[in-house]
């Protein structure tokens, strides 16, 4: 190039078909290093192609052959077209990719049971708990829409919250989300939004029928999101008129659990103290923004379980994560499971505080009532990344799934998914619940636990032994002084792996060859030994990270047909650890000096881990014009048959739409594969909706091929996860929260729309 550019310079001919030599040689090294694979070849070609253009130009060429006219014209369109040629080359293999990309693996089950009974009392055209029933399938029995008529599907109203967000809640990694998805009871919707209002909607005409405001300062708050409220029918001894139907939300200013009544929206005065329950009792210091509830509480029985999410990596000896269980009536606390005590339910005395910095549970719990059994997500110990200091029981329960008697709070079983967790893997979800087939006619009452880590663990859920395989294997060391290392990590080889393969040097990406070559360098500076490479001085490749390849949404379950759908993200993050002092001086956070002290909050990526020699810098691994170091797909969706453990198909999901360098918005989008957030919902209809992918579009698949049947563009991300019921009219609604989300720079919003046949 820098020989062609020379020779031009000069005026001389031969400087042009140089480029077009170097071109050539471009194109059969992309060809050779990343195939046909289009999306790869961008970085590559494109560029260089555009560059070839240029070079034959009028401007350039043009010039150089003026006193050739005829043949100077004719060799210029021949170079020109050899240019363009590689931009439709390039394009063409990128479609040509992602068609090869979706696969049918298997033949998709035709088992067809017959019809589920209806799960845990719910009503057929309801959708009563966050994963419409306490199993958490996310798996609805209407029909109403179908592969022939979801084409015809239209918007059928929408509301506006008027909750967007505030001046610096979507800045330096602090991230304002619509992650609501309502419930559906009687003839109403609630939900509630990022800022915490409480919301009733008419569910088939989507009109306002009350709202109701807890107030506080939320400013402390990294996230501003609340994923759902919950719903309670009081017996009719524990209630008369008022409160019968009670709405279970949380507020985030301080932890403060709270019931209102289902069809007024005011406080159910007898609920605490005047409808509200201060969540920091025995719980020592909890300064604003280190602890809050941001998934609707779990109720069953007479009984609301919650934990709570707690503000990560800042300090030792943050607030408990200690679950808990209330009565639904009246407040008082019914049990707590707080694994430093002995036993773990027991009561404490007035004076006694729970176990401070101990795993948390801030996911959606799913629940067994048969079994009387709830499912609890566990986190990690405070802090994520440094491990020298956690206590045994924070090892024995880190990253784990805990199964508590409702009815006492006492631990059945509990697994584990990752031992001593340097990678903040929490477990980020309950349990999707599944009835399987055994030997000799049995059924299985299983589970499947989606993970950060790409894992999916089927495990009995009367015992938590794995149902499938799964096997200790080496994974590497690190080397920060004192650390402790897990030699092994448990994983699920009878079950399809959600994982993209390890990075090579060649899977570098971006816009252009000198962005890409940058990515490459970084790539060789850091080290990746593929999943689990521990965090050290030395940056690493977190590949996947703490949003994991699935996170807070989890999975969708057929329980008819016994399949699983899980849409999967892939975005590349690098991982710096700091001794404390090095990050203090060069001013990554500021000093604090204990809790008596307000709290200086550093950017989201500056992790200050005080009490701890080491802190580290967590961030996205973008080029320089803030696009993934890594190529795509960067968003898959896959369904798994759970009888023959194989996955039966899988496709790239999403388009660049709407996303672009420089916080950017392309108007149209290649089909990549792109990030999502939010989950998706099946029907027995053998429908999946889903609208989480960035592009901002509500897709309908068939759930035998993974083919679009449906799409439409929505006004903001909708990254929250839909739902699906009867309307008074008679319809199917399809019903999802575009308000975007601040992780994924995904366009915000405040609409919840609602979709819809058209009346007969």
């Amino acid at each position: 190039m820098i020989i062609s550019g020379g020779l031009v310079l000069r005026g001389s001919r031969l400087g042009p078909w140089v480029y077009t030599v170097t071109l050539l040689g471009a194109v059969i090294w992309a060809i050779v290093e990343s195939g046909l694979d289009g999306w790869s070849l961008i970085p590559r070609l494109i560029g260089p192609a555009l560059l070839g253009l240029w070079m034959w130009s009028p401007w350039v060429a043009g010039r150089l052959y003026r006193h050739e006219a005829t043949s100077g014209n004719a060799v210029r369109v021949a170079n020109l077209s050899f240019a363009l040629m590689v931009v439709v080359f390039v394009f063409g293999s990128g479609y040509w990719i992602t068609e090869a990309r979706t696969k049918v693996f298997s033949a998709p089950s035709s088992r067809e049971t017959a019809p589920q009974a209806d799960g845990d009392g719910v009503a057929i055209g309801n959708w009563q708990f966050y994963g419409r029933t306490l199993s958490g399938d996310r798996f609805s029995p209407l029909d109403q829409i179908k592969a022939s008529n979801v084409r015809d599907l239209k918007q059928a109203w929408s509301f506006s919250t008027n909750d967007l967000p505030k001046s610096g809640e979507n800045s330096n990694g602090r991230e304002f989300s619509f992650e609501a998805t309502p419930i559906k009871a009687g003839d109403n919707l609630y939900f509630c939004t990022p800022h915490r209002d409480v919301v009733a909607l008419d569910a088939t005409t989507g009109q306002l029928k009350w709202r109701y405001d807890p107030g506080g300062d939320m400013s402390h708050n990294v996230y501003q999101a609340c994923r759902g409220v919950s719903y309670y029918e009081a017996t009719a001894s524990d209630a008369t008129g008022a409160c019968k139907s009670r709405i279970v939300p949380t507020a985030s200013d301080l932890p403060r659990l709270f019931e209102l009544d289902a069809a007024t929206g005011k406080p159910c005065e007898g609920f605490g103290t005047h409808g509200m329950v201060d969540l920091r009792e025995h719980m020592g210091p909890v300064p604003p923004g280190f602890h809050f509830i941001s998934s609707p509480p779990l109720v069953l029985n007479g009984k609301i379980v919650l934990g709570g999410w707690v503000y990560d990596n800042q300090t030792v000896g943050e607030p408990s994560g200690v679950i808990r269980a209330f009565d639904a009536n009246t407040g008082t606390l019914a049990w707590s499971w707080d694994m430093g005590k002995t036993p773990p339910n027991k009561k404490l005395d007035p004076d006694e505080t729970y176990t401070r910095g101990t795993p948390n549970g801030w996911g959606v719990y799913t629940a067994d009532p048969k079994l009387n059994l709830v499912y609890v997500p566990l986190g990690n110990a405070t802090l994520d990344y440094f491990g020298k200091e956690r206590r045994s029981f924070d090892d024995q329960y880190s990253s784990s799934l805990v199964a508590l008697d409702l009815t006492t709070g006492e631990e059945r079983w509990h697994f584990q998914t990752v031992h001593h967790d340097l990678w903040d893997f929490d477990v980020p979800v309950g349990p999707s619940l599944v009835d399987l087939p055994g030997a000799n006619g049995a059924t299985i009452p299983a589970l499947l636990q989606t993970t950060k880590q790409g894992q999916l663990y089927l495990l009995d859920r009367r015992d938590g032994h794995p149902i499938t395989n799964v096997e200790e294997k080496p994974v590497p060391r690190g080397d920060i002084p004192g650390e402790r290392y897990s030699p092994t990590q448990p994983f699920s080889t009878g079950m399809p792996q959600m994982l993209a393969p390890k990075l090579q040097e060649a899977d570098m990406w971006g816009a252009t060859p000198i962005d890409q070559l940058l990515c490459r360098i970084a790539f060789h500076r850091m080290r990746d030994d593929g999943l689990y490479t521990p965090p050290g001085v030395k940056s690493t490749i977190g590949w996947p990270a703490f949003d994991g390849t699935s996170d807070w949404y989890g999975a969708t379950i057929d329980p008819e047909r016994k399949l699983l759908y899980l849409n999967t993200t892939f975005m590349p993050f690098q991982l710096q650890m700091l001794p404390y002092q090095t990050a203090l001086d060069k001013g990554l956070f500021k000093p604090w000096g204990g809790w008596s002290e307000p709290y200086p909050q550093p950017e989201f990526q500056n992790n200050p881990q005080h009490g701890t020699p080491y802190s580290i810098v967590v961030k996205p691994w973008l080029n320089i014009f803030g696009l993934p170091c890594t190529r795509p797909p960067w968003g898959q969706m896959q369904a798994i048959d759970l009888v023959t453990k194989k996955v039966v198909w899988q496709r790239p999901i999403g388009t660049t739409r709407d996303m672009g360098p420089f916080g950017l918005r392309a108007p149209i989008g290649l089909p990549t594969g792109i990030f999502s957030m939010g989950g998706s919902v099946a029907t027995r209809s053998g429908l999946v909706f889903m609208a989480a992918t960035t592009d901002q579009y509500i897709r309908a698949f068939d759930g035998k091929s993974g083919e679009t049947l449906w799409e439409d563009h929505l006004p903001a991300g909708g990254n929250a996860t839909p739902l699906t019921y009867l309307g008074k009219d008679g319809r199917q609604y399809v019903v999802v929260a575009a308000g975007g989300h601040g992780g994924l720079q995904s366009r915000n919003g405040d609409e919840v729309i609602a979709f819809a046949l058209p009346k007969s």
